[in-house]
């Protein structure tokens, strides 16, 4: 017997992932697109009824495959118009000196992104800073405080040419 189109949202394969549909897929790219969608508007955005829609998206919450809802500020319109990237090298790799520097890494202001990273240096952080002073600042007063860093390397962004919060799943095909 046939499933009704909101009993399969966000349901699990056998190894724990989120399988999604077609419609899940419509449902979340819609969402990436505008989070602020009421749920009449999304319902008829991805061409499904308000009450099946609004199933759907409680299971993409609980299932994690929604993590949240957020407001993307412009950071040059708040004083952060540079972005810089920073690839940072520890001089230890054990559990505790990662899991030390990742948690600093948490509590940094102007660390938008990190991330553990295969290659030739172990973190890859992403910052929003005010200008080449502030970035100074940053390294003379908070990364080279931090324990454990044993080379850090510099780039600054000249242009953002892309930037997404998450992929779009009508997009980038079904894994």
């Amino acid at each position: 017997m046939a499933k009704r189109q909101n009993d399969h949202a966000a349901s699990a394969s056998p190894d724990g992932r989120v399988v999604l549909d077609a419609m899940d897929r419509r449902i979340l790219s819609a969402l990436r697109e505008d989070g602020r969608l009421t749920m009449n508007e999304l319902a008829a955005k991805v061409s499904l009824s308000a009450s099946p829609c609004w199933t759907r998206v409680k299971r993409l919450e609980a299932s994690g495959t929604i993590e949240g809802y957020v407001a993307v500020l412009n950071h040059k319109a708040i004083g952060l118009g540079n972005t810089v990237f920073v690839e940072v090298t520890l001089n230890k790799h054990d559990d505790k000196a990662l899991a030390q520097f990742g948690e600093a890494l948490l509590r940094i202001p102007e660390v938008v992104e990190a991330h553990l990273v295969t290659g030739d240096y172990d973190y890859l952080i992403k910052l929003a800073v005010a200008g080449t002073e502030h970035y100074e600042r940053f390294l003379r007063e908070t990364l080279y405080k931090m324990p454990g860093i044993q080379h850090s390397r510099t780039t600054f962004a000249l242009r953002s040419l892309k930037r997404s919060i998450s992929v779009d799943p009508l997009l980038a095909g079904s894994v």
